[in-house]
């Protein structure tokens, strides 16, 4: 029969909750950020003025100063071992917070917003919104929050994708979106409730200890993962949960496939990194000690066909944005291969790998969007002969794709390196993976440096005296993210100290 809590019970949950209270100052500092910005909508009606987007900048930026004084703080759990502080989750605290700016940034300089939408409304404020579930996926300790955080993520992307209600394109790209969301999370929620019933556990810590301690149900156990799995999957966009993306990043604002293919992937591999390593830490257990077959196994085979399908595919793509949606779907390929190492190094080597992508990926969006505001188009035979009408643009677009390929001396390359090292360093068997990442590389190579051989070696079909110049304040931001392509990838020891000092907390549970 169910008992009410005491009154000594209610004040202890109460002082409990209060103490946690200040671990958790940037998730509640962008919750009132949100909700100013759709009170601020209210007051200023419309987007002709920057009032919206400069607020929304300013405000993001102030929390990377809540979370720089995390810092202090005693890594552990809060609410219950609802939600967990620590420095995995510092990591992507700063990276999502800083994906939230550039989508921003990314916004203003699309002119399409001006033609297909009247009033931006509440945009910044789910952009917002999307930041704070980044955030809680990467801090989730406890399925029910896992869930939560998973599902405040998506809705907020369902509404964004198909934030330009007049196209019907964009309008095709939110219901497949939603319909593959929803198909997901059913699977997700199925596994979960699994998992709870070998273990009768929420926490994944517990889960963790339950999983050691019992021996529990290898077919069970092997469904249930691969469940979860298609939760996890559909969210970094890996195959076979890739079906999605290329429609999505190609009806999606440009600034949106910015966001969902870098910070939406993140918040993806930041969840599946948590959940594996804490909850089955060993990958999983065998069938009747005869065939093992665990989520690690299962990740090899993920990784393989995502590197071979997302770059086989994107060879045919003639959309820019649909090529970028299938090498997206290939370097979720790569950063698996970091996973499946299952060591700290493995992990560095993934989150390091993370931040180049975020840069290089972020920098080709931004220029692809500042080329469609002056052809109005995202396709590859209207790329001919910019490099010489958009100089600058040419060449930072240039520099992203060989950052992306994954060759020196770009940031790209430093991360590739670091995942195939990561490899080799495990020992022979891991060789062939390696192998596979390199040879997958090479074929990325011809479809993007197609790009540039349009834009270089071919003769422009557009008229010449047709203004192409985005604008000071563009090129200054395209040279910034150039440049720090270029210098990280020289220069990248702060970011590797980072992303070591970031992977520490799996240090007591990988081997």
């Amino acid at each position: 029969m169910f008992e009410l809590p005491s009154g000594a019970e209610i004040q202890s949950i109460v002082a409990t909750l209060q103490s946690n209270v200040g671990f958790f100052i940037p998730e509640i500092y962008l919750s009132l950020l949100f909700m100013f910005l759709i009170l601020l909508d209210l007051v200023v009606k419309g987007r002709k003025n920057n009032i919206l987007p400069i607020t929304t900048l300013v405000g993001l930026a102030g929390t990377l100063f809540f979370i720089y004084q995390q810092h202090a703080l005693k890594a552990g759990e809060l609410f219950f071992g609802m939600y967990v502080l620590d420095e995995f989750a510092l990591f992507f605290k700063y990276f999502f917070v800083l994906s939230g700016m550039l989508a921003v940034i990314v916004t203003m300089a699309d002119e399409q917003f001006d033609r297909e939408v009247k009033s931006m409304g509440e945009y910044y404020a789910l952009i917002v919104s999307m930041v704070i579930g980044m955030i809680m996926m990467a801090s989730s300790a406890d399925l029910m929050m896992i869930f939560l955080s998973m599902e405040l993520v998506s809705f907020t992307a369902y509404i964004l994708t198909g934030y330009f209600k007049r196209s019907p394109r964009s309008s095709e790209a939110a219901l497949k979106y939603l319909v593959y969301g929803a198909v997901s999370s059913g699977l997700m929620v199925y596994g979960f409730s699994l998992i709870y019933g070998l273990t009768a556990e929420t926490n994944i810590v517990k889960i963790g200890a339950e999983l050691a301690a019992s021996n529990p149900n290898s077919l069970v156990m092997i469904f249930a993962t691969l469940l979860i799995l298609a939760g996890f999957g559909y969210k970094i966009g890996a195959v076979p949960f890739h079906f999605w993306s290329p429609d999505v990043y190609e009806g999606a604002p440009t600034p949106i496939t910015a966001y969902l293919s870098v910070a939406s992937k993140a918040a993806g591999f930041a969840l599946l990194m948590r959940f594996f390593f804490v909850a089955v830490p060993h990958g999983g257990v065998p069938i009747e000690n005869k065939l093992s077959i665990d989520w690690k196994t299962l990740l090899i085979f993920i990784s393989i066909a995502s590197m071979i399908y997302g770059n086989v595919v994107a060879l045919w793509q003639k959309n820019v944005k649909r090529l970028l949606a299938y090498s997206s779907i290939a370097h979720a390929g790569y950063l698996l291969l970091g996973i499946i190492v299952i060591d700290k190094f493995g992990t560095q080597a993934t989150l390091f790998y993370l931040l180049s992508y975020f840069l290089m990926n972020f920098g080709a969006f931004y220029v692809v969007t500042l080329i469609a505001n002056k052809t109005g188009s995202e396709n590859l035979d209207d790329y001919r002969g910019l490099g010489k009408k958009m100089p600058l643009a040419g060449a930072a677009l240039t520099v992203f794709l060989i950052s992306l390929v994954g060759l020196p001396p770009t940031l790209g390359f430093i991360g590739k390196l670091m995942i195939f090292s990561a490899l080799l360093a495990k020992g022979s068997l891991y060789i062939w993976l390696a192998l596979i990442g390199v040879m997958t590389s090479v074929i990325s190579l011809y479809y993007y440096m197609l790009i540039p051989l349009n834009m270089y070696l071919r003769e422009s079909n557009m008229h010449d005296d047709k203004e192409m110049n985005p604008g000071i304040l563009a090129q200054a931001l395209m040279a910034v993210l150039m440049i720090l392509t270029l210098y990280f990838g020289l220069f990248f020891t702060p970011l590797a100290d980072f992303a070591k000092y970031s992977s520490a907390i799996f240090g007591a549970v990988l081997h």
